[in-house]
């Protein structure tokens, strides 16, 4: 459905993007996370048509924005962080005059504008007047507008930027269901919103992908210590003893009474641990891995401490 091909862009002497390749297809929801700067407002607009690469290949749906930038127009459907709403219009009124921009056809255009309004649950709200809705329903509006031409790509700049946990819940489930049918891609700041929706995920920074996998590979293929959480039966100085006696083990007790562990990356960390807790007589009541977050990923790819371009390439 997308592929992106060593596409760089430079504007001037300073890099947009440099080099950034991935593919994604029909169902999938990818993620485009980076510090400010990273290049990721620059990597939406080329894939909307609205800026040109300086080199490489975009295509959508089989078009090719050097060879048919228009045509690749027409297969993308884009929500910007600010909607391009005209307040003083209905709902309805505002969604049939962006279907006919995208040249849907008069004969269709009744019956498109209808399934739209219905899949973004604008239907009750349809004669209403925009300026009129909460922040939440304006989002709808702006969702109803990116996909009434029933494109084969959404694009979605922070889609959640401004709403109350509650609207962000129900765009999130709008969202996972405009998913279903044609490729997503994403941009947020919102690490748990990018967990919980995108199947894929692109850490950029500096213009270039540090990361690309599914969330929860992406913690397993960097390297790191071995964290865990520990609670054992006994008193803290007994325990702690117990633990320091464990070589290249740090501990640090947990206001709850657990124990955060690490251990050097790839050490076995449980025969030591239960020789060393049996030999004081401790008994061990809980040992459980514990992963990186795409929190701690991020951070870990995009600070100097991380490596800061040392990072992991995998799934395209």
């Amino acid at each position: 459905m997308i592929e992106v091909v060593a596409v760089s862009k430079f504007y001037g002497d300073r890099v947009g993007v440099r080099d950034l390749t991935f593919t994604a297809g029909r169902g999938d929801v990818v993620g485009l996370l980076g510090p400010n700067g990273a290049g990721k407002t620059t990597t939406l607009r080329m894939l909307t048509g609205y800026l040109m690469p300086s080199r490489g290949t975009v295509r959508i749906a089989g078009a090719d924005l050097w060879e048919a930038p228009l045509a690749l127009r027409r297969q993308v459907g884009y929500l910007p962080d600010r909607p391009p709403l005209y307040r003083d219009m209905s709902v309805r009124g505002y969604v049939a005059y962006t279907a006919t921009l995208r040249g849907v056809a008069r004969a269709e255009r009744r019956e498109r504008v209808a399934a739209a309004l219905a899949l973004c649950g604008l239907s009750a709200v349809a004669e209403r007047l925009i300026g009129h809705l909460s922040r939440g329903y304006q989002q709808r509006v702006g969702l109803a507008q990116a996909i009434v031409h029933d494109p084969a790509l959404l694009v979605l700049d922070e889609p959640t930027a401004g709403l109350d946990p509650r609207q962000i819940h129900e765009l999130r489930e709008l969202i996972r269901r405009l998913g279903q049918e044609r490729t997503v891609v994403l941009s947020s700041h919102i690490l748990p919103e990018v967990s919980t929706l995108c199947n894929r995920v692109l850490i950029l920074d500096g213009g270039r992908v540090l990361a690309a996998d599914a969330p929860e590979r992406l913690a397993r293929s960097l390297p790191g210590a071995a964290r865990y959480r520990a609670r054992m039966a006994g008193e803290p100085a007994a325990v702690a003893a117990a633990l320091g006696a464990v070589a290249g083990l740090a501990a640090e007790a947990q206001a709850d009474g657990a124990w955060l562990l690490e251990a050097p990356a790839g050490a076995e960390l449980r025969p030591a641990l239960f020789y060393a807790l049996a030999a004081a007589g401790l008994p061990l009541l809980e040992l459980t891995p514990l992963r990186l977050s795409l929190e701690d990923v991020f951070l870990r790819l995009t600070t100097a401490e991380g490596g800061g371009g040392a990072g992991v390439a995998a799934g395209g």
